[in-house]
Order: C-alpha cells, then structure tokens, then sequence
C-alpha cells in the first residue's frame, strides 16, 4: 500500500524551499531571482539528486522517496527536527530518531544567561557537553572557554581529572557519577547514531574503570534538581541548590546554581561575582 501523501509533500517542499535563502547554503542570491528562496535545481544539487527527480515531487507526481532521500532533502532545506518528521510523515515514512543533540544554544537563552549576572548558569546538550555558559558559572565551575570544546564536557573531566572529582563532597561525587553515566546511556538510546556520543562512551570507557563499571550495570535515569556541596579554591565550600530546566527543542539542559539569600554560600557568590576568574586553577 502506497501511503505517500503526495499533494501534501509537495506542498510542504515548495514552501520550505522559498523560505531557505541562498547565503544560508553557501550560494550567491543574485539579483535576477523570480522566486524566493532557493531554486529546485539548487534544492537537487544540495541532496544529491537529479532535478528532474525532485521536480516531480514538487509536482506530486514523483515516486515514493527513500529514507536515505528524505534526509538528504531534510539537510538541504535546513529542517528542523519537527519539520523532518513532518517530511517523513508525508512521504509515509515513520521518522527515525533525531540525528543527535542539538549544538546551536536558542538566542533566546543566551540572552537569559546574560541577565542571570549574580546566578551562575550554563547550558549543556544531552551527553554533557557545555555548549554556553555565563561569567559566574566560569567563575564557580571554570572557565570553559580556556578549554578546547572537546574537553567542555562534564562526565569526561569528572571521571578523568581528580580536581573535578574533588570539587564535590563523597556523597555528592557518588551521586553525579551514578547519575550522569545513567542518563549518558539514556541519551545514547535517543540518538544511537550520534559518533559524539559513541566516541565519548568508548574514551571513557578506555580512560575510566569506574565508568566502565557503572556503564555495565544499564542504569538509565534523567536529570533532576539536587542539593549540591561545591568546594572553591578561592571562598570554600559552597551549599547550593542546582536546578535543571529542561528545553525539550533541542534536548538541551539550562543549569543554575542558587543559594538562599543571606546565607554565607550567597555571600560567597557575591564574591565570586567580583573576582571572576582571574588566577583561579579550578575544574568542574
């Protein structure tokens, strides 16, 4: 049974076609275009396909398109993971999962981190990596942008570097450890394709007897808002609550860390605020 909806997905092609502007894919705009957005020639030659062959579909007429196809358009009209399943749904195809977490931080939270000033706070994607973090949080946690990217990830710097480890008290350092390796394998069953996620898996399994330990038990959790005991080198010991904010968009995690007014963690916060990250050796 053929169950290609095809008036719709040639519809839905047209329109995301004129909605993707020539400088989003590296080409020239010209100014002899009839049309916005790119044209089916441009859309074909992105996919890897003949024009004639996406002609057709635009004109509903054109045969059912494999998944491999239906991805390649999905890149070449710069898709979002909704507008991708829609894709796949039209063409009678149930989507796969997404391809992996997402790296672009929504302006929007970004803005959130700058006005966050006294509140440190980060963003990481699903396997961990710091992917955007404000002034404060470098200054508490350390400052990531020293750090090539592909150390700016929190599991690998836990189970590889003592300094890591030794921020957190006992109690603390064996919950973020249990957790964070259960929720790591949660998000390798979301994208099981990702070479991100397989290659930290493998490094640290490689670099880590102890995560290889928790790996083989198959616990699977997600993150949740803790209590959490932090020990800076510059004011001590710091009790804060961590709260996780989920942006389910991009599967992405906001992290703040806060501590009740008054307090001497606040007072210790305040601190931090004005000294930055200036002589601070510190990891997270």
């Amino acid at each position: 049974m053929d169950r290609i909806n095809r008036a719709g997905l040639a519809g839905f092609l047209r329109s995301r076609r004129e909605l993707v502007r020539p400088s989003d894919v590296g080409l020239e705009g010209g100014t002899r275009r009839r049309t916005p957005g790119l044209r089916r020639e441009e859309v074909a030659r992105l996919a890897g396909m003949s024009v004639d062959y996406y002609a057709r579909l635009e004109q509903a007429r054109g045969p059912r398109p494999s998944r491999q196809m239906l991805g390649a358009m999905a890149r070449a009209l710069r898709l979002t993971d909704d507008e991708r399943s829609h894709l796949y749904y039209l063409a009678g195809e149930p989507p796969g999962p997404p391809p992996g977490p997402a790296q672009d931080v929504r302006p929007g939270v970004l803005h959130l981190l700058d006005r966050l000033d006294d509140t440190p706070a980060f963003v990481s994607d699903a396997k961990y990596d710091v992917l955007a973090w404000n002034p404060l949080a470098a200054a508490l946690l350390t400052d990531f942008s020293v750090l090539p990217p592909g150390e700016r990830n929190l599991i690998w710097r836990y189970f590889t570097d003592t300094r890591a480890r030794d921020r957190h008290d006992p109690d603390g350092a064996w919950r973020f450890a249990r957790e964070s390796v259960a929720d790591l394998r949660a998000a390798a069953a979301r994208y099981p394709d990702d070479p991100g996620i397989r290659r930290l898996v493998d490094r640290l399994l490689a670099g880590s007897a102890e995560f290889a330990e928790l790996w083989a038990g198959h616990d699977v959790t997600v993150r949740r808002s803790a209590r959490k005991r932090i020990n800076h080198p510059a004011v001590g010991w710091l009790e804060l609550d961590c709260e996780t904010l989920h942006v389910p968009e991009g599967d992405q995690w906001i992290v703040l860390y806060t501590a009740a007014p008054g307090s001497p963690s606040y007072e210790a916060l305040r601190v931090l605020k004005v000294i930055g990250t200036q002589d601070l050796q510190h990891s997270p």
